[in-house]
Parts: structure tokens; sequence; C-alpha cells
């Protein structure tokens, strides 16, 4: 009976789901997506440059996330006490800058020859780089008395605007907030503001924020310096082998010059989309818009495209680390790019595998315990796509064990058609899903900025279709064409000798000394929790958080999980 139901019930939600989204296109052609919706007085918006880590090259890696951070600084008016002075001060600065880096030239040229050991070590600097890095810093000091901190963002508070961010990926960078209704024209102003006339200020303080945040995202986890080693082995010609925070020489060696070039390339009306989600008026939004954004000007030359295509993987790839975590199985797979016909089989065979109720997990953690946990997930990109599935290994147990059931169970997937009940539950959790994240204008307004910055926003309204009409044959036929052995990148990550064990707490292995103290603060939080509904609310959050992850999710967020887990168990006994 609830298949039955699933098959009339779902796709009628799908209908009654069509985002009404508006297309239009400014004079300068910036094109403004439009979707009114009534039911609150506030307005989700947001704007999208299709530009990622994908259109950077060696030398500027990292360039695309960069500007995510540069786009708060504010504008002539924004963000500063003296304009002229803030000027003066950042050409004070280029003019060391530029001192600076011909010395860190001579510094490479030096490393090479094994003068010097370490490029990054304060001690190994030259003398002049020294001195130069001494006059930079009074500058740093000089502009902190004249730059006005957080402005933009203060602004929007003051005026009830919340939920204000940016996010970079390989395609694209966007921002976006909510405002009230009455707020539209203030936001219109001051997004077309810092598209307008932007001021980098703190270019290079910022600069070495994005350098920290690696080091914390990437360098100080146990697996994030590996799985970007990985990534780019996996990736062998295109660009999406280089990871969109940057690689560490390209972070510190970034110019102003360069970031300039790039703004001037990328963030051009004709690469960019206005979204708005909310209580507005199309005809006056658009009029408004054509006011404000209407003011920037076309670029100078065709936004570029990326050239360099993937080479078909002639042999599988293999990848093995000794880590300071449990032992791991990580596999990926070469697939089409966002939008492909085979991307909908391959979003349905995801499901199918990963979750409480799939393949992996039962096979793998409740048949055979040779897992602790199990994913699997799909990403179609604008130029390639990549399918991921893994797990971790349980205690005692052989990684090799874990990756051939996770062979055996995708090769299940070729020989063997889906049952209709297992497909069909899979395509009313999709259906489902669509259903409740377009609900409200903020998950609206992020699968709009999602789908347009990936490849094409009609893809919100048409992609739950497709999805549905995926066939057995279908899952057979891709599982056939992408699941090679030629096709594969497999990644073995065992423990670190001498890591973990003794009075450790288990669930704490692995985890970085920050990431250590946190997990003691939740789990002391936790255990003093008594209701059971708000710790399980908690738990399906983090799980579908996990879930969307995959094996680039922090080792905190398991251990959360657990914890979670464990407590819950505990007060329902």
């Amino acid at each position: 009976m609830r298949i039955l139901l699933g098959l009339f019930l779902f796709p009628a939600l799908l209908a009654a789901q069509q985002v009404p989204v508006k297309e239009h296109f400014l004079a300068n052609g910036m094109k403004v997506l439009l979707v009114e919706r009534h039911d609150a007085p506030s307005i989700s918006g947001g704007w999208v440059a299709r530009v990622g880590s994908v259109n950077e090259r060696p030398g500027i890696t990292g360039i695309a996330h960069l500007f995510e951070h540069m786009m708060f600084k504010g504008t002539p008016t924004l963000g500063t006490k003296d304009y002229k002075k803030d000027l003066k001060i950042m050409a004070d600065q280029e003019r060391v800058r530029d001192l600076m880096r011909a010395e860190e030239r001579k510094m490479r040229a030096m490393w090479r020859r094994g003068e010097i050991t370490d490029l990054f070590d304060p001690e190994q600097k030259t003398k002049r780089w020294r001195a130069l890095n001494d006059e930079f810093k009074k500058l740093v000091d000089d502009h902190r008395k004249v730059i006005v901190k957080n402005e933009f963002d203060r602004i929007y508070t003051s005026n009830g605007g919340s939920k204000m961010n940016a996010y970079t990926t390989y395609d694209h960078t966007a921002y976006f907030i909510t405002v009230p209704s009455n707020k539209l024209e203030l936001f219109m102003w001051m997004e077309s503001g810092r598209l307008l006339e932007p001021v980098f200020r703190e270019f290079y303080a910022e600069r070495d924020v994005v350098f920290e945040e690696r080091r914390m995202r990437t360098e100080s986890t146990p697996l994030g310096k590996f799985s970007e080693s990985f990534n780019s082995l996996f990736w062998e010609s295109h660009p999406y082998g280089w990871p969109i925070i940057g690689w560490p020489s390209d972070i510190p060696a970034i110019s102003k010059a360069d970031a300039d070039e790039f703004y001037a390339t990328f963030y051009v009306p004709e690469n960019l989309t206005l979204v708005l989600v909310g209580d507005f008026k199309s005809k006056e939004a658009l009029a408004m818009a054509q006011k404000y954004f209407g003011r920037l000007k076309r670029g100078k030359k065709t936004v570029p495209d990326v050239i360099t295509m993937e080479m078909p993987q002639k042999a599988e790839k293999r990848f093995y680390a000794e880590a300071e975590t449990n032992p791991n199985v990580d596999i990926y797979w070469h697939t089409p790019a966002f939008g492909h016909k085979d991307t909908y089989a391959l979003s349905v065979m995801s499901k199918i595998l990963t979750g409480n109720t799939g393949r992996l997990k039962k096979e793998l953690v409740l048949k055979s315990k040779l897992a602790t946990d199990t994913f699997a997930w799909t990403r179609g990109m604008h130029y390639a796509g990549q399918f991921n599935a893994g797990g971790e290994v349980a205690d005692g147990k052989d990684p090799a064990a874990v990756e051939a059931a996770i062979h055996a169970v995708i090769e299940k997937l070729k020989t063997e058609p889906v049952t209709a009940k297992e497909l069909q539950k899979v395509k009313n959790n999709f259906a489902a899903s669509e259903y409740r994240r377009l609900t409200s204008n903020h998950p609206i307004l992020m699968q709009i900025i999602h789908t347009e910055g990936t490849g094409n926003w009609r893809e919100l309204n048409t992609s739950g279709a497709k999805l549905q009409a995926v066939t057995p044959a279908d899952i057979q036929r891709v599982a056939k064409k992408y699941f090679t052995k030629e096709n594969r990148a497999v990644a073995i990550y065992t423990r670190k000798p001498g890591t973990g064990g003794g009075d450790e707490d288990p669930l704490l292995a692995g985890l970085s000394g920050q990431s250590k103290a946190m997990a003691r603060k939740f789990i002391s939080s936790v255990n003093s929790e008594k209701d059971v509904a708000s710790l399980k609310d908690r738990l399906q959050q983090i799980e579908e958080q996990l879930e969307k992850a995959g094996s680039k999710a922090p080792p905190i967020m398991k251990v959360i999980r657990a914890v979670l887990r464990k407590r819950i168990g505990e007060l329902e006994k």
C-alpha cells in the first residue's frame, strides 16, 4: 500500500512544487531570477558569480576563495573613516609588497640551491625581507586606525538582516542574506555597491586568514591533508585536482594585481546572476535591479571557459596513508558533469547504497560487521563529476576486506536489477526531500544559487521528474559504464603507529587537540541532557550532514553522532 501511494502521491507533490522562477536580463547582460512568495514579510536575496577554483591557474590557486573574504571589505563609503588616507596606505602597502616579492623570488632560488631548507621559516628569510616585513606591519597598524571593521555586516544587522554568508565551490562563488521586505532597496544598494566599487582593504591580512583557515581545515585534521593528496591523484589533468582553498605555496604569493585582474575577468555582469525569493513585486524589483546593478559595466573580454578536460583514466590508482584516525577505505569513480542524463541514475544509486537502510550499511555494518560506518555520494560539477563510496573499518578488521565488500555490493548493482520496492523507496525519499527544502525562502534561494552556479537553474524544476523516471535498467547500465576498475581510485588509510589506544576514550582517537576539547565539552553537555526527543532531532540533523559530506566530513561529526546515539540508548533503556 505504501509503495502504491508513493507512485501517485510524490509525482503530484513534485508537480505542485515547481518553483515559479521568472528569468530576466538587465541591459548589461546580468541575469535576474525572481520568485515571488508573499507568505512572510521577508526576502532572501543573493547573487552568484560563475567562477570558482576551476577558473584559477597554477600560482594563484585559492584566489576564488580569497575573493569570498574580500567582497565583505566594503566600498569607498563603507568600511573607512578616511577614504583618501585609506587609498594612500594601501598604495604604500603595495609598494612594500612588491619589494618583498622580489626578495621572495630570490629566496625560492636559494631554496632550489639548498641554501635554505624552509621557505616558510621566518628565521630563514633574508635580512632585507625581514626589514620590509617590519615596514609592512607598521602600515597595517596605520591602516587599522582608518578602517571601520565589519561595517557591511553591522548595517545589515541593524536593519533586520540575517543569515548573511558566502561560499566558494569548484565552479561558483555565492553571496546571500535575508532582509525584511521593506529593505529591498538597501539590499540592492549594498550588493551592487560592493560589485561596482569594491575596495580590497586588508588584502594581505585576509590572505593570511585564508592561510590559517587552510591550516585548520586541511593540515590539522587527521585525513584532511591526505584527502587533498588523494583528490589531486584522482584528477589527472583537470583543475578540479587542486584544492578550493589553494596550495600553501600559492596563497601567500597572491598579489593585489592578481586579484584586480581576476576580478575584472570574472566579476562582470554577464557572468553574474542576481536571485530574489520572497515578498516583493517583480516589476518593482526588476526596475530596482536595473537602477542599481545596471550600473555595472560589461567585461572587456568574453569570460574564458575552462579548456583542459580530464584525461580518460587508463588504470586503477591506489593511495595508501597512515593517519591518526581509525582505518578507512575511500573509493572514487569518474562520472559525468552536472545535467548529464546519467547523473540521475547515479544519484538514485548513491541513495540505494547509503543511509541507515542502504545496502552498504546492511552488508558491511549490520551483516558482516566489517565496518562501523559506510557512505556513498555523487557530485556532478560543471565540467565533470565523481562518485564516492567507502567506510570506516571496524576494530580488528582488514581494510582490504572492507574494500572487497564494497566492490561486491557495487557489482551486484550490475548483475541484478534493483527491486521495484527498493527503487520506489529511494524515489519517495527524493521527492519528500525536495518537498521539504522548497517550502521557505532561504532553502529555495540556496537551491537556485547552487543549480545556477553549477550549470542551469532550470534543473531545480526538471531534476525531480528525471529522478522519478530512473529504471532498474538505467541503474544497471550506468553501473556497468562507470564502476570499472580502470575508472577508479582507491585510498586505504591505516592507523599511524603510536596514535590512539591506551587510556584515551576511543571516541576521541584521531581528533586534534582543539577538536578533542570541543568533543569533551559536547560529551559533558549531552550526558546531562534528558530530553530524548531533542537528542533525536539533533541526531537526525548530524546524520543528514554526514550523509551529505561523505568522506569529507570532519572526524568530530562522527564523534558527535556516536555520543548522541549512546545517550539516546541510555535514556531509552
